[in-house]
């Protein structure tokens, strides 16, 4: 469950924008609320201004403002207490209640649900390498739980070269992003406790702070950015115990947070004493960006005696999704606790794995050349087949990353999907990004599909959302990365 947050009158009305539409006031006041939580820029759990404020904010009657909360709370978006006041709430969907979903085996479906790429050429020249050098580790006991120092020390001088002076005993290599996130997740956070998250997310992310016992906090991120404003006011009101954000080519919506951002967002939560994890697994997937001109890394905005900063990397996104390496980079005074919190953990990850990934970062930008190329190209055409085949979906093509995410004009992303799969397309709906039911109006796409394939993909999604518009609504299940 989402740990609750207050919005103020005058916030309300700034991101209403105005009652638009045909109707009474108190209908058009309720449709945008309604708008506004099923796009996720009012989260779940948030409690609204009484009837009274909201009405003088508006200039409109406290009946027209009454009215619309009663037609929220009969649609299901809102309740409300007597001397508590009234929270935002969605209805349930399908998503609540279907099992965990796995990857899907089947080799006939085009697979748009996971937002990963096959490894890249020169790859299979690692692996060869690697094997080579492995012997030198064979007569050991093989247990690395800080990790190779070869891989640390290359790592280190990534991080050295973009800005944050890292020496190799600040990286903590893991077995994947998310056995990173978890190890943050274990080390900070008790049952109960909450974790600031954007909102929209990775979904993964979300499940790993559910499965930790912690409650996500979610503050939005929409088609502009990150409402900064609501991130201070929810540090503020929420009091989380650790935040998780993803500023460089955010998963899933590709927004690239500037510099001012970082700095005012890492003054409010280093001020405030929250610990935070900062994904950066997309951050070496700048299409549009030259290397150089991209910003410094968030922790280079920390100050050294506020609350700790985590990066955390990951070679799948990069690389290849088979490679299950990630890593920490945290500040040298965490490097220890959190080697104790990993024992109870893992021990150590796969020492064959850290060679690969060792000699890929000796070669990186030869390799991740021709990766952006590639990826540009696949964006591009992505982005003109969804112009031509469905001109009313709006999307804003992302300077990097791997995805884009499309808003369409009626929320029936969880039945476009299941229609999709009838067609052998797998997608990832817009709420799998979400909490309850907000974004069922948007639409996850990953640019990663060689370009021959995009527009037969772009064909048969045309097909189910036209299906799903007209009122076709099956179920289905799809795996999410």
């Amino acid at each position: 469950m989402a740990a609750e947050r207050a919005i103020g009158p005058r916030r309300l009305v700034e991101l209403l924008g105005g009652l638009h539409g045909a109707g009474p006031v108190y209908t058009r006041l309720a449709r945008g609320v309604e708008h506004l939580l099923l796009d996720g820029r009012v989260p779940p759990r948030s409690r609204v201004p009484s009837e009274r404020s909201l009405a003088t904010a508006l200039g409109v009657s406290r009946t027209t403002v009454a009215g619309a909360y009663a037609e929220l709370r009969a649609r299901g978006y809102l309740e409300s207490r007597r001397g508590s006041g009234s929270r935002t709430t969605l209805p349930s969907t399908p998503l609540d209640d279907e099992p965990a979903f796995l990857p899907s085996t089947d080799q006939r479906s085009i697979d748009l649900a996971c937002a990963t790429v096959p490894a890249l050429a020169g790859f299979t020249r690692a692996v060869e390498a690697a094997v080579t050098d492995l012997p030198r580790y064979t007569a050991q006991h093989g247990y690395q739980p800080h990790g190779l120092p070869e891989l640390r020390q290359a790592l280190a001088d990534r991080y050295t070269e973009r800005g944050l002076a890292t020496g190799p005993e600040q990286v903590i290599v893991t077995s994947g992003a998310l056995a990173a996130l978890d190890l943050a997740l274990h080390h900070f956070t008790g049952p109960g406790d909450r974790v600031l998250c954007e909102h929209p997310t990775y979904p993964n992310a979300l499940r790993s702070i559910e499965l930790a016992g912690a409650r996500a906090v979610p503050t939005a991120v929409d088609p502009t950015g990150w409402d900064v404003a609501m991130v201070e006011a929810t540090v503020r009101q929420a009091n989380p115990r650790l935040a998780y954000l993803i500023p460089d080519f955010h998963n899933p919506t590709g927004h690239l947070m500037d510099d001012a951002t970082r700095q005012r967002l890492a003054r409010a939560l280093g001020s405030s004493g929250t610990p935070t994890v900062v994904d950066e697994t997309m951050v070496e997937l700048s299409l549009d960006v030259d290397e150089d001109d991209m910003p410094r890394p968030f922790a280079a905005y920390a100050r050294s005696s506020g609350a700790p900063v985590l990066l955390l990397g990951s070679a799948g996104k990069s690389f290849w999704g088979g490679l299950s390496i990630g890593w920490l980079r945290v500040p040298r005074s965490l490097v220890d606790p959190l080697l104790v919190t990993r024992a109870g953990l893992s021990t150590s990850t796969p020492v064959l794995d850290q060679l690969v990934l060792t000699h890929l970062m000796a070669d990186r930008h030869a390799m991740l050349v021709p990766r952006r190329a590639e990826l540009r190209a696949q964006r591009d055409h992505l982005a003109a087949a969804l112009r031509r085949d469905l001109p009313d979906w709006e999307f804003h093509p992302p300077a990097g990353g791997l995805t884009l995410w499309c808003a369409l004009p009626h929320p029936v992303t969880t039945a476009l999907t299941a229609l999709a799969a009838r067609q052998d397309v797998l997608l990832a709906p817009g709420p799998r990004f979400g909490i309850g039911a907000s974004f069922e109006r948007f639409l996850r796409l990953p640019f990663t599909l060689p370009t021959d394939q995009i527009d037969d993909a772009v064909e048969r999604i045309g097909w189910a959302y036209h299906a799903a518009a007209a009122g076709s609504s099956p179920q289905v299940e799809t795996f999410v990365a």
